[in-house]
Order: structure tokens, then C-alpha cells, then sequence
């Protein structure tokens, strides 16, 4: 929504779609802040990059995808440009380039508040803004390895979702008032109770007498999963199989046509991830920050079976050490993690508690309402999410 006629406080909200945790958080905080305070505010997205940024910069969006296909280095330029004085030094020599396009980016679209949930907006917008500007909140959409770009100290208020994003926060100078630990946020339909899964599977149309293994890509099917999904189904285990093949339409045929000696259904891109979720027993997923939460959410365990080098580290550092899961890089591994919850229910139980422990699915109405605080916005909403 946007009403810049309105009286009601604006929100303008910077992204930009380089992976698809940056866009759901943004759309989360949207979401939430209008179930907080319904039509007392107005909100916006920006895609920082994609509109307003200068060549070849502005094309980061539809490069992102093939960039990643590099991991190795990937990973070196990520930590090679990690650090305090490193960012100072990139941000100092970019900003005579970019100026002009940001300054007409914040000119633009006026607001009441500004988040950014991209690192790279962070410190240009707050060049562009100048002295005299509305309240600027972070939000950090990297668990744990989190990049220097994040942490810029003239943020009103930095949001990061874990305590070891909040300590990186602290040793790059940011004050701890100005740091809050909420959580990652994911849309509200990720939030609600578990839920029954007979019901949910009886509805969806899966096998209802078999452990439930839930594959996940991404949303344009990224990484191994056609082979691990192979390995899966001739492990041996008596499993159903759910493989989501998002927008990846040669690998959804080559898993429509596949001799599968389970019961296995193939989807392609799907809105119905949330019941998706709440209905496995087991979810095998690369170490996405927003996919990893939404599974946290759902109380089911994880297995993670690539990451991306870099910012996805310390997601599955974070999961293994909250006893919410397991990494497994390669399919025996996969398969052997499988077996061992499948074999040990008491494990398994033990694993279902430790996610549920992890989850928070309270975090993005927790930022709305420090927005909705900050703008003297009166809630609507009856009730929070970690008290139903």
C-alpha cells in the first residue's frame, strides 16, 4: 500500500531480490505491521538495485542466480570484504558513483521510517538521508555470519535473529541498545500453530502411513536436490517423498518422469509451503535463512544438504548447535541422517522439541510493533503469535 496522500505514517521499505530471504523478510514486515495496526500505516518496497541503481549494478538482481554458481569465489569475495575498515573503504569509493541514483532513490519516496533488510542499502541510503532524516531500522536477514555491511552505527535500531549476530554487531561498535535480537522474519501463515498432520496430509493428498520427507530447493530449485532425492528414494527407507522443484521447470520434468520406488509427489513453485511444512515429519533443504526459520516454525527437523558459502555458514552452525538439525553435504549423509530419526523415535522427539525451542515465530510482529512504537501507532491486533 501506498498513500502518500494519506495521513497515516509511511513506511518505505529497501530490498532487492539477490536470494529470496531479502524479499520474504521485507514482505513479512508488510504483513505485519498491517495485522498490528491495520490502515494507522502506510508501507512501501523499494528495490534498491533493480530501480535505482547504476550500471552494471542494477542488473545484480538477474546475475545473483548465476554468481552463486560459483561458490568458492563467492566465498572469498564475501570474507575479503568483510570487516569494519574494508566497508568504510568499498562504501567511500562507491558512493561518487551511486550518489546521484540514491539520492533520487530517498527523494523519491519520501517516508516516516525507513528498513532496509538488504546490506548494501544501509549505509548509502544513510548518506543519502543526510543529517536531518526519519528514524532508520535494520533488519538483518543472515542468521549468524553476518557481513560488515549490516552494522552501520547512525542506525536508530538494527534487528538481527540471532545472539551471535548480536555479539558481531557489538564488536564492529554498534551501542547494545541500538541491538535487538528478534529473530528472522517469515510471512504470518509460517507462524500459526502445528496443527494436526493427518489432517494436513489427508487434505493434501499424502501418504498418510509413512514418515514424511519433505525436499526443498529454493524457489528456483537450487543446488543437489535431484541427486539427493535419488539417493532418498533407494536408501531403502519405507518413507513418503515430497519434492518441491520450485521454478526450476527442466529439473520439475526430470522428476515428473522418474521411476520412484516410494510414494513421491512433485511440485513446482508452490504457495502452500506453509501446511507443506507443518505436515512432514522431515525437512532436507539447502541452508536458507528463510527456509531453515520457516522449518523451525513448523516444529520439524532439519537436514541441511548444501549451503552457500559465506553468509550460510553460520545458518547451519546455528541449527546444528540448537540440536534442530544436522548438515549432510553429501546424499549417504542424508540418507544416514534419515535413517537415525526414522529408527530412534525418542531422538527424533528430542529434535522436534529443540526446533520448536529455536523457533520465533513472533519476530516480524515484534518489529512492526517497534515501528508501530517509534511512529506512536496504537495496535489493533488481540493477540501475539508466541502466546497462542
Amino acid at each position: 500500500m501506498n498513500n502518500r496522500l494519506s495521513k497515516s505514517p509511511h513506511v518505505v521499505v529497501y530490498f532487492s531480490d539477490t536470494g529470496g530471504g531479502h524479499r520474504s523478510a521485507a514482505e513479512a514486515i508488510i504483513e505485519a505491521l498491517y495485522l498490528e495496526y491495520d490502515d494507522a500505516v502506510t508501507t512501501e518496497m523499494v528495490d534498491a538495485f533493480k530501480d535505482y541503481a547504476p550500471l552494471p549494478l542494477n542488473k545484480m538482481p538477474d546475475l545473483y542466480p548465476q554468481m552463486v554458481k560459483a561458490p568458492k569465489l563467492w566465498e572469498a569475495s564475501f570474507y575479503a570484504t568483510d570487516g569494519g575498515a574494508r566497508v568504510r573503504l568499498i562504501t567511500a569509493s562507491v558512493w561518487p558513483y551511486v550518489r546521484r541514483s540514491i539520492k533520487a532513490m530517498v527523494k523519491g519516496h519520501p517516508a516516516d521510517l525507513i528498513v532496509t533488510v538488504h546490506p548494501f542499502a544501509n549505509t548509502f541510503v544513510l548518506k543519502a538521508l543526510g543529517w536531518i532524516r526519519p528514524p532508520f531500522f535494520t533488519v538483518v536477514t543472515d542468521i549468524v555470519t553476518t557481513h560488515a555491511l549490516w552494522f552501520d552505527k547512525r542506525a536508530d535500531k538494527i534487528f538481527v535473529p540471532s545472539e551471535a549476530a548480536r555479539q558481531r554487531g557489538l564488536e564492529l561498535g554498534i551501542s547494545a541498545e541500538r541491538l535487538e535480537v528478534v529473530g528472522f522474519p517469515v510471512a504470518d501463515r509460517y507462524c500459526q500453530p502445528a496443527g494436526n498432520k493427518r489432517e494436513l496430509r489427508e487434505k493434501l493428498g499424502w501418504p498418510l502411513d509413512k514418515p514424511i520427507v519433505l525436499l526443498v530447493g529454493g524457489g528456483e530449485g537450487m543446488g543437489p536436490l535431484a541427486k539427493t532425492a535419488r539417493a532418498i528414494d533407494e536408501s531403502g527407507l519405507d518413507i513418503g517423498l515430497i519434492i518441491i522443484a520450485g521454478r526450476n521447470e527442466r529439473l520439475k520434468n526430470y522428476l515428473d518422469n522418474y521411476k520412484w520406488e516410494n510414494p513421491t509427489i512433485v511440485y513446482g513453485f508452490t504457495r502452500a509451503m506453509p501446511d507443506f511444512m507443518r505436515a512432514a515429519d522431515i525437512l532436507v533443504t539447502k541452508a536458507g535463512a528463510a527456509t531453515l526459520t520457516e522449518g523451525l516454525n513448523a516444529n520439524v527437523p532439519i537436514v541441511m544438504y548444501a549451503k552457500l558459502p559465506g553468509q550460510e555458514d553460520g545458518n547451519v552452525t546455528f541449527v546444528e548447535e540448537s540440536g534442530a538439525g544436522i548438515f549432510a553435504p553429501e546424499p549417504h549423509l542424508v540418507v544416514r541422517a534419515l535413517t537415525r530419526w526414522i529408527v530412534r523415535p525418542k531422538e527424533y522427539a528430542r529434535i522436534v522439541e529443540n526446533a520448536r525451542h529455536a523457533s520465533r515465530p513472533d519476530s516480524a510482529r515484534a518489529i512492526a510493533r517497534s515501528i508501530g512504537e517509534r511512529l506512536g501507532l496504537e495496535r489493533v491486533a488481540a493477540t501475539d503469535i508466541s502466546s497462542e
